[in-house]
């Protein structure tokens, strides 16, 4: 009964440890399917990105002349609308970013060779605020080094905005200078009429001798 007894606890104990052994080999097994699963992804994502390299310089070199011409040309126009649209940006009128009208070029990729940026174009309170806008937009649609026809349409719009406030400020400060001339002339006979009444009641006091 005793011998049985350990026999059977021997037993239960090489239960435990095969139980052990199997749970570790089959976590090991699991964690190397996985660590060779999500290399193969990035081996696959490397090749393709290789893939899609080759393909390209292959699409390049099998472009002929008048498309690589054409390509560059893309290429310049996309560099120089860029430029002009960051240029009216800088001016300060801008209300937000640039927005592209674009190409595909005979290597397939896309290239700007339009653009477009919305501006603030609005008269203020008084004549110094829209003065100021005025400038302000005149400012952003010159910015560019080579204005567009559309860019000195909006330029000569703002100016004649600013010639506008310009008259009318004027015209503020010569009724306010008007007004102080009225208001001195007034004074002035005023002052005059006193002064001829207090001569005659001079006169009046006189006493012959």
């Amino acid at each position: 009964m005793f011998n049985y007894e350990i026999i059977a606890y021997f037993n239960l104990l090489v239960c435990i440890i095969d139980i052990m052994n199997i749970s570790s080999s089959t976590l090991y097994s699991t964690s190397t399917s996985y660590q060779a699963s999500f290399t193969q992804k990035e081996k696959e994502q490397e090749e393709q990105t290789q893939e899609e390299s080759a393909l390209q310089k292959k699409s390049e070199n099998e472009l002929s002349a008048d498309e690589k011409r054409l390509v560059l040309d893309l290429q310049s126009r996309d560099t120089e609308v860029r430029a002009h649209e960051a240029a009216h940006q800088s001016g300060g009128a801008a209300t937000g970013g640039a927005s592209y009208t674009y190409q595909k070029g005979p290597d397939g990729r896309m290239y700007a060779i339009g653009g477009e940026v919305s501006i603030s174009y609005k008269s203020g309170s008084t004549p110094q605020e829209t003065i100021a806008n005025a400038d302000a937009v005149i400012a952003a649609a010159l910015a560019p080094a080579n204005p567009s026809g559309q860019d000195l349409a909006v330029a000569s719009s703002a100016n004649m905005m600013k010639i506008k406030a310009q008259q009318q400020l004027a015209q503020e400060v010569q009724e306010k200078l008007t007004g102080k001339e009225t208001y001195k002339n007034e004074a002035d006979k005023d002052n005059t009429s006193k002064d001829e009444k207090s001569e005659d009641e001079s006169k009046g006091l006189d006493i012959p001798a």
